[in-house]
Protein backbone atom coordinates (compact mmCIF):
# COMPACT_ATOMS: atom_id res chain seq x y z
CA UNK A 1 0.00 0.00 0.00
CA UNK A 2 1.01 3.45 -0.42
CA UNK A 3 2.51 5.10 1.80
CA UNK A 4 0.35 7.58 3.98
CA UNK A 5 2.34 10.78 4.79
CA UNK A 6 2.10 12.94 7.97
CA UNK A 7 1.06 16.10 7.97
CA UNK A 8 4.21 17.26 8.97
CA UNK A 9 5.43 15.22 5.86
CA UNK A 10 3.18 16.66 3.60
CA UNK A 11 4.10 20.44 4.48
CA UNK A 12 7.66 19.76 4.21
CA UNK A 13 6.87 18.84 0.32
CA UNK A 14 4.78 21.66 -0.32
CA UNK A 15 7.39 24.10 1.35
CA UNK A 16 10.05 22.61 -1.12
CA UNK A 17 8.27 23.64 -4.24
CA UNK A 18 9.13 27.37 -4.71
CA UNK A 19 5.71 28.39 -5.74
CA UNK A 20 6.66 32.47 -5.87
CA UNK A 21 3.48 34.15 -7.69
CA UNK A 22 5.47 35.20 -10.23
CA UNK A 23 6.30 31.96 -11.03
CA UNK A 24 5.15 27.83 -12.05
CA UNK A 25 3.17 25.97 -9.45
CA UNK A 26 2.88 23.18 -11.44
CA UNK A 27 5.61 21.16 -10.21
CA UNK A 28 3.59 21.28 -7.10
CA UNK A 29 0.52 20.27 -8.40
CA UNK A 30 1.59 17.55 -10.22
CA UNK A 31 2.92 16.14 -7.08
CA UNK A 32 -0.18 17.02 -4.94
CA UNK A 33 -2.35 15.27 -8.34
CA UNK A 34 0.19 12.11 -7.98
CA UNK A 35 -0.08 11.87 -3.99
CA UNK A 36 -3.88 11.61 -3.73
CA UNK A 37 -4.12 9.12 -7.32
CA UNK A 38 -1.55 6.90 -5.49
CA UNK A 39 -4.34 6.65 -2.98
CA UNK A 40 -6.90 5.95 -5.71
CA UNK A 41 -8.35 9.70 -5.11
CA UNK A 42 -8.51 11.53 -8.49
CA UNK A 43 -7.74 14.90 -8.75
CA UNK A 44 -8.61 17.69 -11.46
CA UNK A 45 -6.77 20.65 -12.17
CA UNK A 46 -7.91 23.22 -14.42
CA UNK A 47 -5.03 25.21 -16.29
CA UNK A 48 -5.17 29.03 -16.80
CA UNK A 49 -5.69 29.38 -20.51
CA UNK A 50 -3.53 32.72 -19.87
CA UNK A 51 -0.64 31.49 -18.19
CA UNK A 52 -0.25 28.01 -18.94
CA UNK A 53 2.76 27.49 -16.19
CA UNK A 54 -0.17 27.79 -13.55
CA UNK A 55 -2.98 25.62 -12.64
CA UNK A 56 -5.75 24.79 -9.51
CA UNK A 57 -6.85 21.37 -8.29
CA UNK A 58 -9.97 20.28 -6.52
CA UNK A 59 -10.85 16.51 -5.54
CA UNK A 60 -13.97 14.68 -4.05
CA UNK A 61 -14.03 12.23 -1.60
CA UNK A 62 -16.90 10.32 0.26
CA UNK A 63 -20.48 9.84 -1.43
CA UNK A 64 -20.99 11.43 -4.61
CA UNK A 65 -23.72 14.20 -3.71
CA UNK A 66 -23.72 17.79 -2.83
CA UNK A 67 -23.05 19.75 0.42
CA UNK A 68 -19.52 18.99 1.05
CA UNK A 69 -17.09 20.47 3.37
CA UNK A 70 -14.59 22.25 1.47
CA UNK A 71 -10.97 22.78 2.63
CA UNK A 72 -9.47 25.80 0.77
CA UNK A 73 -6.03 27.00 -0.07
CA UNK A 74 -3.82 28.37 -2.46
CA UNK A 75 -0.33 27.25 -3.49
CA UNK A 76 1.43 30.33 -4.26
CA UNK A 77 3.62 31.94 -1.56
CA UNK A 78 4.99 35.53 -2.16
CA UNK A 79 9.46 36.04 -2.78
CA UNK A 80 11.76 35.93 -0.30
CA UNK A 81 14.02 38.50 -2.55
CA UNK A 82 16.09 40.96 -0.41
CA UNK A 83 14.77 39.15 2.93
CA UNK A 84 17.67 38.44 5.68
CA UNK A 85 16.33 34.75 5.96
CA UNK A 86 18.23 32.41 8.95
CA UNK A 87 18.00 28.84 7.19
CA UNK A 88 16.51 27.89 3.36
CA UNK A 89 13.34 29.36 2.98
CA UNK A 90 12.07 26.00 0.82
CA UNK A 91 13.17 23.82 3.92
CA UNK A 92 11.33 23.07 6.45
CA UNK A 93 13.24 23.58 9.72
CA UNK A 94 12.42 22.91 13.55
CA UNK A 95 13.44 25.26 16.34
CA UNK A 96 12.03 26.91 19.34
CA UNK A 97 8.70 24.87 18.73
CA UNK A 98 8.10 26.72 15.21
CA UNK A 99 8.20 25.22 12.09
CA UNK A 100 10.21 28.08 10.25
CA UNK A 101 10.14 28.44 5.51
CA UNK A 102 7.99 30.15 3.22
CA UNK A 103 4.34 29.32 3.28
CA UNK A 104 4.35 27.49 6.72
CA UNK A 105 2.31 30.61 7.65
CA UNK A 106 0.90 31.78 4.66
CA UNK A 107 -0.64 28.91 4.03
CA UNK A 108 1.40 25.84 2.85
CA UNK A 109 0.59 24.46 6.62
CA UNK A 110 -3.23 24.73 6.26
CA UNK A 111 -2.92 22.96 2.40
CA UNK A 112 -0.71 20.57 3.84
CA UNK A 113 -3.19 19.34 6.65
CA UNK A 114 -6.09 19.54 4.14
CA UNK A 115 -3.89 16.94 1.72
CA UNK A 116 -3.82 14.61 4.85
CA UNK A 117 -7.45 15.13 5.99
CA UNK A 118 -8.79 13.87 2.23
CA UNK A 119 -6.74 11.33 2.48
CA UNK A 120 -7.70 9.87 5.94
CA UNK A 121 -11.24 10.46 4.85
CA UNK A 122 -10.91 8.48 2.13
CA UNK A 123 -9.74 5.72 3.79
CA UNK A 124 -11.70 6.08 6.87
CA UNK A 125 -14.82 6.37 5.19
CA UNK A 126 -17.40 9.75 5.30
CA UNK A 127 -20.64 10.00 5.05
CA UNK A 128 -21.07 13.75 3.81
CA UNK A 129 -18.53 14.47 1.50
CA UNK A 130 -15.27 16.41 2.04
CA UNK A 131 -13.40 18.21 -0.93
CA UNK A 132 -10.36 19.79 -1.29
CA UNK A 133 -9.35 23.36 -3.45
CA UNK A 134 -6.01 24.94 -3.97
CA UNK A 135 -5.75 27.81 -6.02
CA UNK A 136 -3.22 30.17 -7.34
CA UNK A 137 -2.22 33.97 -7.49
CA UNK A 138 -3.96 34.59 -4.34
CA UNK A 139 -0.72 36.74 -3.23
CA UNK A 140 -1.59 38.94 -6.07
CA UNK A 141 -5.03 39.86 -5.96
CA UNK A 142 -6.96 36.52 -5.24
CA UNK A 143 -7.46 36.05 -9.44
CA UNK A 144 -7.01 32.15 -9.30
CA UNK A 145 -9.70 31.52 -7.19
CA UNK A 146 -12.79 32.69 -9.13
CA UNK A 147 -12.19 30.89 -12.38
CA UNK A 148 -11.17 27.37 -10.11
CA UNK A 149 -14.72 28.07 -8.43
CA UNK A 150 -16.32 28.09 -10.92
CA UNK A 151 -14.41 24.92 -12.80
CA UNK A 152 -15.50 23.13 -9.94
CA UNK A 153 -19.34 23.13 -9.98
CA UNK A 154 -19.62 21.23 -13.24
CA UNK A 155 -17.02 18.71 -12.03
CA UNK A 156 -17.72 17.82 -8.44
CA UNK A 157 -21.00 18.35 -6.83
CA UNK A 158 -21.55 21.36 -5.43
CA UNK A 159 -20.12 21.75 -1.50
CA UNK A 160 -21.87 23.91 0.83
CA UNK A 161 -19.54 24.98 3.60
CA UNK A 162 -16.40 26.68 2.55
CA UNK A 163 -13.12 26.38 5.30
CA UNK A 164 -10.57 29.09 3.86
CA UNK A 165 -7.67 28.39 6.28
CA UNK A 166 -5.48 31.47 6.00
CA UNK A 167 -4.03 31.95 9.19
CA UNK A 168 -5.89 33.30 11.86
CA UNK A 169 -4.95 31.45 15.60
CA UNK A 170 -8.14 28.89 14.41
CA UNK A 171 -10.55 31.97 14.93
CA UNK A 172 -13.34 31.74 13.01
CA UNK A 173 -13.12 35.05 10.85
CA UNK A 174 -16.57 35.46 9.97
CA UNK A 175 -16.18 38.90 7.90
CA UNK A 176 -13.20 40.95 6.42
CA UNK A 177 -12.73 43.81 3.41
CA UNK A 178 -13.09 43.79 0.41
CA UNK A 179 -10.71 45.02 -1.97
CA UNK A 180 -10.11 46.26 -5.57
CA UNK A 181 -6.71 47.51 -7.32
CA UNK A 182 -6.65 49.67 -10.45
CA UNK A 183 -3.10 49.66 -12.32
CA UNK A 184 -2.83 53.42 -13.57
CA UNK A 185 -0.49 54.57 -16.74
CA UNK A 186 -0.68 57.96 -16.62
CA UNK A 187 1.23 59.50 -20.00
CA UNK A 188 1.90 62.60 -20.22
CA UNK A 189 3.98 65.28 -22.97
CA UNK A 190 7.63 65.70 -22.69
CA UNK A 191 9.40 69.12 -22.82
CA UNK A 192 12.26 70.55 -21.28
CA UNK A 193 11.52 72.23 -17.79
CA UNK A 194 12.28 75.37 -18.31
CA UNK A 195 8.85 75.39 -20.13
CA UNK A 196 6.99 73.17 -18.34
CA UNK A 197 3.97 74.47 -18.95
CA UNK A 198 3.90 73.67 -22.53
CA UNK A 199 3.77 69.50 -21.65
CA UNK A 200 2.07 67.48 -19.18
CA UNK A 201 4.26 65.90 -16.26
CA UNK A 202 2.91 62.51 -16.05
CA UNK A 203 4.38 62.56 -12.48
CA UNK A 204 3.15 65.88 -11.34
CA UNK A 205 -0.48 64.31 -12.44
CA UNK A 206 -0.23 61.11 -10.91
CA UNK A 207 0.07 63.21 -7.72
CA UNK A 208 -2.98 64.74 -7.66
CA UNK A 209 -4.51 61.33 -7.96
CA UNK A 210 -2.38 59.99 -5.38
CA UNK A 211 -3.45 62.77 -3.09
CA UNK A 212 -7.11 62.18 -4.06
CA UNK A 213 -6.46 59.03 -1.63
CA UNK A 214 -5.15 60.76 1.24
CA UNK A 215 -8.01 63.20 0.89
CA UNK A 216 -10.47 59.71 0.77
CA UNK A 217 -9.04 58.54 4.39
CA UNK A 218 -9.64 61.97 6.06
CA UNK A 219 -12.86 61.87 5.05
CA UNK A 220 -13.93 58.48 5.83
CA UNK A 221 -11.04 58.36 9.27
CA UNK A 222 -13.65 61.60 10.05
CA UNK A 223 -16.97 59.62 9.66
CA UNK A 224 -18.88 57.56 12.57
CA UNK A 225 -18.00 54.03 11.30
CA UNK A 226 -21.33 51.45 10.34
CA UNK A 227 -21.99 48.58 12.53
CA UNK A 228 -19.88 46.16 10.36
CA UNK A 229 -17.73 48.79 9.65
CA UNK A 230 -16.94 49.53 13.58
CA UNK A 231 -15.21 46.25 14.23
CA UNK A 232 -12.55 46.52 11.92
CA UNK A 233 -9.01 48.36 12.50
CA UNK A 234 -9.03 50.37 10.77
CA UNK A 235 -13.00 51.06 10.72
CA UNK A 236 -13.07 52.45 7.31
CA UNK A 237 -12.56 51.78 3.68
CA UNK A 238 -8.81 52.92 2.98
CA UNK A 239 -7.54 54.40 -0.01
CA UNK A 240 -3.87 53.21 -0.79
CA UNK A 241 -1.10 53.81 -3.05
CA UNK A 242 2.05 51.49 -2.15
CA UNK A 243 4.94 52.12 -5.23
CA UNK A 244 5.10 54.65 -8.04
CA UNK A 245 6.99 54.10 -11.30
CA UNK A 246 7.88 57.12 -14.00
CA UNK A 247 9.85 59.84 -15.45
CA UNK A 248 13.00 60.49 -17.67
CA UNK A 249 15.12 62.67 -15.98
CA UNK A 250 15.14 65.65 -13.14
CA UNK A 251 14.75 68.49 -16.21
CA UNK A 252 12.30 66.58 -18.38
CA UNK A 253 8.44 66.65 -17.84
CA UNK A 254 7.30 63.05 -17.24
CA UNK A 255 6.29 61.15 -20.19
CA UNK A 256 4.76 58.30 -17.87
CA UNK A 257 3.63 57.41 -14.63
CA UNK A 258 2.51 54.00 -13.14
CA UNK A 259 1.08 53.03 -9.94
CA UNK A 260 -2.02 51.03 -8.70
CA UNK A 261 -4.99 52.69 -6.60
CA UNK A 262 -6.00 49.99 -4.30
CA UNK A 263 -9.24 49.96 -1.68
CA UNK A 264 -9.83 47.76 0.99
CA UNK A 265 -13.46 48.54 1.57
CA UNK A 266 -15.70 47.52 4.84
CA UNK A 267 -18.38 45.31 4.09
CA UNK A 268 -20.99 47.60 4.81
CA UNK A 269 -20.38 49.65 1.79
CA UNK A 270 -21.05 49.35 -1.72
CA UNK A 271 -16.96 48.96 -3.40
CA UNK A 272 -18.02 49.51 -6.84
CA UNK A 273 -18.47 53.44 -5.39
CA UNK A 274 -14.92 53.96 -4.76
CA UNK A 275 -14.45 52.22 -8.45
CA UNK A 276 -17.11 55.03 -9.41
CA UNK A 277 -15.48 57.80 -7.61
CA UNK A 278 -12.05 57.14 -8.48
CA UNK A 279 -13.18 56.79 -12.17
CA UNK A 280 -14.43 60.24 -12.15
CA UNK A 281 -10.99 61.73 -10.51
CA UNK A 282 -9.06 60.31 -13.42
CA UNK A 283 -11.56 61.65 -15.98
CA UNK A 284 -11.26 65.28 -14.31
CA UNK A 285 -7.90 65.07 -14.01
CA UNK A 286 -7.22 63.40 -17.50
CA UNK A 287 -9.69 66.46 -19.13
CA UNK A 288 -7.03 69.10 -17.63
CA UNK A 289 -3.85 67.00 -19.36
CA UNK A 290 -5.58 67.18 -22.50
CA UNK A 291 -6.09 70.72 -22.43
CA UNK A 292 -2.70 71.22 -22.42
CA UNK A 293 -1.86 68.69 -24.84
CA UNK A 294 -4.26 66.19 -26.78
CA UNK A 295 -2.16 63.31 -26.59
CA UNK A 296 -2.18 63.30 -23.12
CA UNK A 297 -4.37 60.73 -21.19
CA UNK A 298 -4.69 57.94 -18.56
CA UNK A 299 -5.42 54.00 -18.64
CA UNK A 300 -6.91 52.42 -16.09
CA UNK A 301 -7.16 48.58 -15.99
CA UNK A 302 -8.61 46.67 -13.26
CA UNK A 303 -6.05 44.12 -11.38
CA UNK A 304 -8.18 42.99 -9.26
CA UNK A 305 -11.54 42.66 -7.26
CA UNK A 306 -11.72 41.24 -3.82
CA UNK A 307 -15.73 40.92 -2.92
CA UNK A 308 -15.40 41.54 1.06
CA UNK A 309 -16.46 38.21 3.55
CA UNK A 310 -20.11 39.28 5.07
CA UNK A 311 -21.09 37.97 7.66
CA UNK A 312 -24.02 35.13 7.71
CA UNK A 313 -27.05 34.84 9.45
CA UNK A 314 -27.06 30.97 10.49
CA UNK A 315 -24.00 30.36 8.50
CA UNK A 316 -23.16 26.35 8.33
CA UNK A 317 -19.52 27.27 7.57
CA UNK A 318 -19.39 29.62 11.02
CA UNK A 319 -21.45 27.08 13.16
CA UNK A 320 -18.85 24.01 11.91
CA UNK A 321 -15.37 26.05 12.48
CA UNK A 322 -17.24 27.14 16.14
CA UNK A 323 -18.52 23.79 16.90
CA UNK A 324 -15.00 21.72 16.63
CA UNK A 325 -12.92 25.13 18.21
CA UNK A 326 -14.92 26.21 20.71
CA UNK A 327 -14.41 29.37 19.69
CA UNK A 328 -17.48 31.94 20.17
CA UNK A 329 -15.89 35.19 19.67
CA UNK A 330 -16.30 38.00 16.87
CA UNK A 331 -13.21 37.93 15.03
CA UNK A 332 -13.08 40.10 11.85
CA UNK A 333 -9.48 41.27 9.67
CA UNK A 334 -9.07 44.01 6.92
CA UNK A 335 -6.94 41.86 4.47
CA UNK A 336 -8.73 39.82 1.58
CA UNK A 337 -9.22 36.38 1.08
CA UNK A 338 -10.93 33.77 -0.78
CA UNK A 339 -13.90 33.34 1.13
CA UNK A 340 -15.78 36.06 0.09
CA UNK A 341 -15.29 35.17 -3.73
CA UNK A 342 -16.81 31.60 -2.51
CA UNK A 343 -19.19 33.33 -0.83
CA UNK A 344 -20.58 34.77 -3.73
CA UNK A 345 -20.45 32.17 -5.45
CA UNK A 346 -23.20 30.44 -3.10
CA UNK A 347 -21.34 28.54 -0.69
CA UNK A 348 -21.00 29.16 3.20
CA UNK A 349 -17.82 30.36 4.07
CA UNK A 350 -15.37 31.59 7.02
CA UNK A 351 -11.64 32.01 7.57
CA UNK A 352 -10.62 29.50 10.00
CA UNK A 353 -6.58 28.51 9.83
CA UNK A 354 -3.76 27.47 12.07
CA UNK A 355 -0.67 31.00 12.59
CA UNK A 356 -0.85 34.15 12.79
CA UNK A 357 -0.82 36.81 10.00
CA UNK A 358 1.87 38.59 11.42
CA UNK A 359 4.08 35.97 10.52
CA UNK A 360 2.85 36.05 7.03
CA UNK A 361 5.20 37.30 4.25
CA UNK A 362 7.91 37.81 7.17
CA UNK A 363 11.72 36.93 6.52
CA UNK A 364 11.71 33.75 8.83
CA UNK A 365 8.23 32.88 8.44
CA UNK A 366 7.03 30.39 10.83
CA UNK A 367 3.98 28.49 12.59
CA UNK A 368 4.59 27.27 15.90
CA UNK A 369 4.35 23.57 16.33
CA UNK A 370 1.61 24.22 18.97
CA UNK A 371 -0.52 25.94 16.13
CA UNK A 372 0.40 23.35 13.08
CA UNK A 373 -0.98 20.41 15.92
CA UNK A 374 -4.60 22.76 16.84
CA UNK A 375 -4.88 22.51 12.60
CA UNK A 376 -4.27 18.79 13.06
CA UNK A 377 -6.93 18.35 16.04
CA UNK A 378 -9.26 20.71 14.21
CA UNK A 379 -9.19 17.92 11.26
CA UNK A 380 -9.06 15.22 13.25
CA UNK A 381 -12.35 16.50 14.53
CA UNK A 382 -13.70 17.40 11.27
CA UNK A 383 -13.21 13.89 10.18
CA UNK A 384 -15.14 12.48 13.43
CA UNK A 385 -18.21 14.77 12.17
CA UNK A 386 -18.11 13.78 8.81
CA UNK A 387 -18.38 10.40 9.69
CA UNK A 388 -21.41 10.30 12.26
Amino acid sequence: MTTRLTALEIMTKLISFPTVSRDTNLPLIDWVEGYLASHGITAHRWPDPDQPHKAALFAHVGPWEEGAVVLSGHTDVVPVDGQPWDTDPFDVVEKEGKYFGRGTCDMKGFDALAIWALVEAHYRGVARPLQLALSFDEEVGCTGAPPMIEAMQPVLPKGRAVIVGEPSMMRAVTSHKGGQGYDTHVVGFEVHSSIMHTGVSAILESARLIDWANHVNDENRAKTPGALASVFDPPYTTAHVGQVHGGTAHNITAKDCTFSMDFRVVPDENEDDYRDAYYAKVAEVEAAMKAVHPDARIDLKKRFDVPGLRPEVGGEAEALARAITGDNGTHVVSYGTEAGQFQAAGYSAVVCGPGDIAQAHQPNEYITVAQFNAGLDFMEQLLKRLAA
